[in-house]
């Protein structure tokens, strides 16, 4: 709320001169209202007020309590749009671009209707009355689907998006839809390679030679050359025989899963209970049977892996670096019990391409288990900083995959300059350690630094920084406040991609992050936690921890310091590289 009223107090005399504290107990309040008071009535004193208020009153009479807000309605994003010019070919007169008008519908030849003027379409009021009324007790759809929205209002995981506009010339700084310059901490565009000099230049001269689209489905027109060389690239990175490229990774995940859960007969999937919600669909959609088995715990999965038949077909789907919680899969573990088992593994690399390994390939490069794995996805819209899915596999599966996916068959094809994008991102992120060092070594910096301030870091050896909050309302109000008060953009992450009451702060630092940036992110948390008594690792390990924190465990980075290439004269800006989990 405070970030709210700051925003708009400078225009409201009674948000100025009402205090924060006042207008959060308005909220709570039943309205008073006088007798006679037309329904529907104000849900609480604060919306009361606000009716009685001459500028906000005649908005809220006529706008619907159902609609929603839209980055589409903020006028500085209209300001930047109308910026835009329409570019017509030379000569065009100046309303090129502009929507012609519809023409008339042709007559019908030899119709009732040839030779007469088009009939005139009848009067809304008219078409209202020869609608049928409604049947008693019919389906209200519009209740239902406010019913369903009130549920994630009423449990504080209803998502609200942030208007943030990344400036590629400024990373990582973005501007929000008034203008204002915020630094964004969130952003899974790891390395930065979404501006990088190489990656845009090859982007526009693909996209003035190619065009903008890729002109349909891979089976008509849309199957170029840069297609087939990504391809190749891919499964070059993951040492494969082949690879295929997907609209996204989502896409990828689910289309694959379902494919082979619903083609191999009888097959059984076992899933990590943390899985991505794409991996957890396409399992859904192939049919299978599954088994879930606890996060990270190879006994469990064992006892999974015993209670199926050695001969009946079995996949193992797992991820490399979970997202949320920074924590990496067993992938050696894994293989050799799909090995003793008569399984197939599917790796989810999503959040680690371009990030580990000599060449960017992963997780299973950099502890050289790459060839143990039977199918790895992975993405190139995070650290390659484009967009688009992948899978990399043996020639035949990946070719039924292709044969049989309709998620593949039946999109149209990635843009040739996206494509470019990616391509170029791939090559270029094989041969340079720059990127990669420098995240890591600011990610060593930050953890450390949060944990010597007792700020709670779920601990993990990957570039995820968590800092748990532990509560839906509280990590949402945090985020507002780091970026209207600090111009600092974190994400809160809730409720279903994490458990209630793990709440958190999604960290994740990049080469742009400097320490002066990470000076100012440590100190605005610091400060938050302190003025709202929020909890510390102390404070969790006193009543038994929570995601990790408090339980006294420690992790280190799976990134070696010896495997960092340190830039002359880097001096970390805290001697801690170890996150804690205990006081």
């Amino acid at each position: 709320m405070e970030a709210l009223v700051s925003t708009v107090s400078r225009s409201c005399p009674f948000l100025a001169k009402t205090p924060v504290k006042t207008l959060r107990r308005l909220s709570t309040l039943p309205a008073a209202l006088p007798a006679g008071h037309p329904a529907p009535a104000p849900r609480n004193a604060l919306l009361a007020s606000a009716q009685k208020c001459p500028v906000m009153g005649t908005a809220l009479a006529v706008q619907s309590s159902r609609a929603i807000s839209t980055s589409a309605k903020c006028p500085f994003a209209a300001a930047v749009d109308a910026a835009v010019p329409i570019v017509g070919p030379p000569g065009a007169a100046a309303g090129f671009g502009a929507e012609p008008p519809m023409p008339n519908p042709p007559a019908f030849v030899n119709g009732p209707s040839a030779g007469r003027a088009p009939a005139a379409k009848p009067a809304a009021a008219a078409v209202a009355a020869a609608k049928p009324a409604a049947f008693a007790g019919a389906f209200d759809y519009e209740a239902f689907y406010q019913t369903e929205l009130d549920k994630k209002h009423k449990d504080k995981s209803y998502r609200y998006f942030n208007n943030i506009n990344r400036l590629a010339q400024l990373f990582p700084t973005a501007h929000t839809g008034t203008g204002e310059h915020v630094t964004v901490w969130c952003s899974n565009d790891y390395l930065g390679m979404s501006r990088h000099s190489l990656v845009t230049e090859n982007m526009k001269a693909t996209l003035d030679k190619y065009g903008a689209g890729a002109g349909g489905t891979r089976n008509i027109a849309g199957n170029a050359q840069l297609h087939l060389s990504l391809e190749r690239e891919l499964a070059d990175l993951h040492k494969k025989p082949a690879a295929l490229v997907f609209s996204s990774c989502f896409v990828a995940n689910d289309a694959t899963l379902s494919t082979l859960g619903s083609k191999l007969p009888g097959c059984v999937i076992f899933s990590d209970a943390s899985n991505h919600a794409s991996m957890i669909q396409g399992i859904r959609h192939s049919g299978a049977p599954k088994k879930i088995f606890r996060h990270n715990d190879l006994a469990h999965l064992e006892e999974l892996l015993q209670s199926v038949d050695i001969n009946t077909p079995k996949i193992i789907a797992f991820e490399s670096v979970y997202s949320m919680s920074g924590s990496i899969g067993h992938i050696k573990e894994i293989a050799a019990l799909a090995r003793k088992y008569n399984a197939i593994t599917f790796l989810d690399e999503v959040h680690a391409v371009g990030m580990y390994g000599r060449t960017g390939a992963g997780v299973a490069e950099y502890i050289d288990a790459m060839d143990e794995i039977d199918i790895i996805t992975g993405t190139l819209g995070k650290a390659y900083g484009v967009v688009g899915g992948y899978i990399a596999a043996s020639a035949p599966l990946v070719d039924m995959i292709r044969s049989y996916a309709p998620g593949f068959i039946f999109t149209t094809s990635l843009p040739p300059v996206v494509v470019s994008g990616a391509l170029t991102s791939i090559r270029y992120l094989k041969t340079s350690q720059a990127e990669r060092s420098a995240q890591q070594l600011h990610t060593r910096d930050l953890k450390g630094r949060l944990d010597a301030l007792g700020i709670p870091v779920v601990p993990n050896p990957s570039h995820i920084v968590p800092v748990l909050v532990g509560d839906a309302e509280t990590a949402k109000s945090v985020s507002d406040e780091l970026l209207y008060k600090y111009q600092i953009y974190v994400q809160s992450i809730n409720f279903p991609t994490v458990a209630r009451g793990e709440e958190r702060l999604r960290i994740t630092p990049t080469p742009g992050h400097t320490a002066e940036l990470a000076d100012v992110l440590v100190d605005a948390l610091s400060t938050i936690w302190r003025e709202r008594g929020l909890k510390t690792v102390e404070d969790w390990a006193a009543v038994g921890g929570n995601a990790g924190v408090g339980t006294g465990q420690r992790v280190e980075q799976l990134v070696k310091l010896e495997d960092i290439e340190i830039p002359a004269g880097y001096v970390p800006s805290h001697e801690s590289v170890t996150v804690s989990a205990s006081a």
